[in-house]
């Protein structure tokens, strides 16, 4: 079972201060790295209300420095908003400083403004994101080449090959990860997207990406008291998917997907989406979900007080990690 802790550094008013989160991030990036924990995710969105991350790698720097054996995996990393060749010169940096250790997911992106802040054209995203990723595998070649008519070339190059993924929901998307890159991320519960990837892998001869690995939900919290802890913890929840729904409002003109309309903590709890759980109860569902799958902890989600995230995280590592099987982790990259 591949192990994976999120940040995403949100800091709504509800929620503890921005400099209190990013502090205790770091603490906890060591903490997971210790406990055995495969991944750090970081995302990025820009603009947002409640500070949501927007410069991943540089945070990724400050994990790689106080982490040694953890991966460093942007998911994603919103290509369009980048220069690709400064872009190429900072992964090379981060790869050299984390010994290796970075998993570059490109997204694709949503949200109007996000492209507006950056001059990009949201209709261009497909094929800017494109270019991106095949000018960053020719910049990590070390020879010279011409990215839109300026002469360039990367030093120092990375010192380990930085494994390119795709992420995103569409079946184009997904032929493209297959063809292109080296792996597709697949969003929580869209089991039916990897299928066209899989199918793409073989057409092309590559490495048989094998079935959808199961994940968790998108937000576990081990608990000793589940509805106490559920109390303080619905506000964020909500938060965050109020977030998002004005994010899918203003890119498709109304919320979309699980964003869509009348959310309540009663209703988001029972989703399933979103589980607050005993450590008995958690070890069943590492159980169901089997080694060839994925658990995600969020340990400062929509912006959590740490001193109840580390509770949490104790909690997981004294009653629950005894027994997380660690034998296999999913093929989220081709060849691996």
């Amino acid at each position: 079972m591949e192990l994976v802790v999120i940040f995403d550094m949100r800091a709504p008013e509800i929620g503890a201060p921005a400099e209190t989160l990013y502090s205790a991030a770091l603490d906890m990036a060591q903490w997971a790295d210790e406990a055995g924990f495969d991944v750090i995710g970081l995302g990025e969105h820009h603009g947002s209300s409640d500070g949501y991350n927007p410069s991943p790698l540089t945070l990724a720097a400050a994990f790689a420095a106080r982490t040694q054996q953890i991966r460093l995996r942007t998911a994603v990393l919103l290509a369009a908003c980048y220069d690709p060749v400064r872009l190429a010169e900072d992964l090379s940096v981060l790869q050299i400083l984390s010994q290796g250790r970075v998993e570059l997911g490109l997204g694709f992106g949503y949200r109007p403004s996000e492209f507006a802040m950056y001059g990009r054209e949201l209709k261009n995203r497909f094929n800017d994101t494109m270019q991106t990723l095949h000018t960053l595998k020719q910049a990590w070649t070390g020879e010279a080449f011409e990215y839109q008519g300026r002469p360039c070339r990367i030093s120092p190059t990375p010192n380990k090959p930085i494994p390119v993924l795709l992420g995103g929901t569409a079946p184009k998307v997904a032929r493209a990860a297959a063809e292109h890159a080296d792996g597709f991320i697949v969003p929580l519960f869209n089991e039916k997207v990897w299928q066209p990837y899989r199918d793409e892998c073989l057409k092309l001869s590559k490495t048989d990406p094998g079935a959808y690995p199961k994940q968790g939900p998108t937000l576990l919290w081990v608990s000793e008291d589940p509805d106490a802890d559920w109390e303080w913890l619905a506000p964020h929840i909500l938060h965050v998917l109020n977030s998002y729904a004005e994010w899918t409002a203003e890119a498709y003109g109304k919320p979309m997907g699980p964003y869509a309309g009348g959310m309540t903590a009663e209703t988001v709890r029972s989703s399933g989406a979103y589980q607050v759980l005993t450590p008995e109860q958690t070890i069943a569902l590492v159980n169901e979900l089997g080694d060839h799958s994925s658990l995600y902890l969020t340990p400062l989600f929509g912006g959590a007080a740490p001193e109840r995230g580390w509770k949490m995280l104790k909690l997981f590592e004294e009653q629950v990690l005894p027994h997380v099987p660690r034998n296999s982790i999913p093929n989220w990259r081709i060849g691996t």
